[in-house]
């Protein structure tokens, strides 16, 4: 336990940052999964502007690095561009 005030505050704090970036990552894996799943273009291209959006909120939020998203973003891509 924190003897510290600052120390007790730090922890609450954390324990709320925590659950904010799991529900985002949760969110963010979500996405990135049914659109790597698919294998009909057409569904692909509905999914695209959803999961690029979630992406950059992830960014914006601090859960993701810009590097990170912009290779995410590649690879749907890629991808679309496959089918």
């Amino acid at each position: 336990m924190p003897t510290l005030k600052s120390s007790h505050k730090r922890l609450r704090q954390n324990r709320r940052a925590r659950l904010r970036n799991r529900s985002a990552r949760s969110e963010l894996r979500t996405v990135l999964k049914k659109a790597s799943n698919t294998s009909d273009k057409g569904e692909l291209e509905t999914l695209m502007p959803q999961a690029v959006s979630v992406i950059d909120k992830s960014v914006r939020k601090g859960v993701l690095h810009r590097n990170t998203a912009a290779r995410y973003k590649s690879d749907l891509a890629r991808r679309a561009n496959s089918l």
